[in-house]
């Protein structure tokens, strides 16, 4: 399997992070988005979308998408509950996690870390909404540590993956020590190193 991916982005790194768990043979293909190198010809051929991440699977077949990816990768494993609503429940954190979550504290930390701009003058919305996607996960974190069930999921996956690296767009996940605790789970339940 080919992954193409760009390191500084979370929903590449999830692709990654659920291959090496799940011991699946990857080749990563960095592909800078900064400099264009998803918009050329054969990106674009490979996938229209022109974003990352995407593979090419083993049979040769393209997929894109980070959380269609990871839950084609993880199928029977694992990191997809047996139980058909708790399966349901991983669903819909993954499903609100690209609504909710990635653009808010994916694109303020994108804005300050590669674009320059001052925690100060991010648009205010968008802290609003980042700290109440942050909230809201610290209130949806229950006794077992995890999002769904008694051991790390997919939804984990989505969501550690810009939740770890928020501090980088300014927002302070002290406010949020459920949180902050489950990052540290979920990185070792993965393995997953800065």
């Amino acid at each position: 399997m080919k992954i193409y991916g760009d390191s500084k982005s979370g929903n590449c790194l999830k692709v990654k992070w659920v291959a090496d768990f799940l011991g699946l043979s990857s080749d990563w293909i960095e592909t800078d988005i900064i400099v264009g190198e998803s918009r050329t010809a054969d990106f674009l051929a490979m996938n229209p979308a022109g974003q990352v991440p995407a593979v090419i699977l083993d049979d040769g077949r393209p997929l894109a998408q980070s959380n269609a990816i990871i839950l084609h990768l993880a199928e029977g494993s694992a990191l997809i509950p047996k139980d058909g609503y708790d399966r349901a429940r991983m669903l819909e954190w993954m499903f609100w996690e690209q609504y909710s979550h990635e653009p808010y504290v994916a694109v303020a930390r994108f804005q300050v870390k590669y674009q320059g701009k001052p925690v100060t003058e991010l648009e205010p919305r968008l802290v609003e909404r980042g700290n109440g996607a942050l909230q809201r996960m610290e209130d949806g974190l229950g006794a077992s540590g995890f999002l769904v069930g008694e051991r790390v999921t997919l939804a984990d996956v989505a969501l550690v993956a810009y939740t770890r690296l928020a501090h980088d767009g300014g927002f302070d996940l002290a406010r949020y020590p459920k949180v902050s605790t489950w990052v540290g789970r979920v990185e070792r339940a993965l393995n997953i190193a800065d």
